[in-house]
């Protein structure tokens, strides 16, 4: 009225609607999603930004960068303040789409729910059943990453992590325990400390890998060929196309400890893994029957396994 125009109001959105905001953070492969799915919650009081709860995270974000659908509302609006939890009353006579037409009665919660219906704490936190099984998984890992097998070694969590691993070689009938002998050549072993994420960057499980010090190898002597072949990005992209086309169901496998899977040739030998010495016999050395991660011919022993098994099971090799 002031300056005799017409405001805009172009900026204003419906509120609780679906949106999606950019993903700026992350470091996205090149099939991750760009976008994160969220609900607008309001505008921000800095900038001309929009506040969005954000469902990946579970948190707060404001951005300029947001595709809104404003056709699609909420089931249930909760008050996103940070330190208010409390359930937002919401009015359905009052609220209208820009086409003036009434909100799905799911927009609107019921206020004044009973205290004697709510079981716990109402000071409590909801707590998501996603969230109930990170909780789970957290209480059986450790948040550290150590540097190295003595501060490994005095954490319980990666004294299981670094078990499970060898587990894996008793399992997998990887090596024999030998005298060493001054003819031969002795590879040393180290361990290596990994934190498993999830896609929210939170810590699922702690990974000890015993890997071999490749390096100290010589070609001729401790191994021939370490060529292996692997799929190409655009094999891949041809076989996720004629899936798509065909309506094929596809499925992913992980093998666990892949490399130990291995058969090598060589007579290699390994240092007993630090830490996890013999008692009876400490000078003793490991003689390898399959690979182990570290080694130059480790590739090339699994793609022979998994190739003589995949032929023995009826498949041909593309050409």
């Amino acid at each position: 009225m002031f300056y005799d125009k017409i405001p805009k109001i172009s900026y204003f959105r419906v509120f609780g609607c679906k949106c999606f905001i950019l993903n700026t953070k992350d470091n996205l492969d090149k099939f991750d999603s760009k976008s994160d799915e969220g609900i607008f919650v309001g505008y921000s009081m800095r900038s001309k930004a929009y506040r969005i709860f954000n469902k990946k995270t579970s948190s707060i974000e404001e951005s300029l960068n947001v595709v809104f659908d404003e056709n699609v509302y909420s089931d249930r609006l909760v008050n996103l303040d940070d330190d208010n939890d409390d359930i937002v009353n919401i009015d359905s006579e009052k609220l209208v789409t820009n086409d003036n037409s009434s909100l799905p009665r799911s927009f609107v919660e019921v206020r004044d729910h009973p205290h004697k219906n709510i079981l716990g704490n109402i000071s409590d936190n909801v707590r998501t059943r996603s969230q109930l099984d990170l909780f789970s998984c957290i209480a059986f890992t450790s948040m550290i990453e150590p540097k190295n097998i003595d501060e490994a070694i005095i954490d319980e969590f990666w004294l299981l992590a670094m078990q499970e691993e060898l587990n894996q070689f008793t399992r997998n009938d990887v090596w024999d325990l030998v005298p060493r002998s001054k003819n031969i050549s002795t590879i040393g072993t180290k361990w290596i400390f990994r934190n498993k994420l999830d896609e929210h960057g939170n810590v699922v499980r702690n990974k000890a890998r015993l890997v071999a010090q490749g390096y100290s190898q010589e070609e001729g002597i401790d191994y021939d060929e370490t060529y292996a072949p692997v799929a190409r990005l655009e094999s891949i992209r041809l076989l996720l196309a004629f899936a798509c086309h065909m309506n094929f169901k596809l499925y992913q496998m992980d093998v666990k400890s892949a490399f130990l899977n291995g058969f090598i040739k060589e007579e290699v030998y390994v240092e007993q893994p630090p830490g996890f010495e013999n008692e009876k016999f400490p000078n003793h050395v490991f003689k390898l029957k399959k690979a182990l991660y570290g080694l130059k011919q480790a590739p090339r022993a699994w793609y022979e396994r998994l190739r003589n098994f995949l032929i023995n099971s009826g498949f041909n090799i593309g050409k």
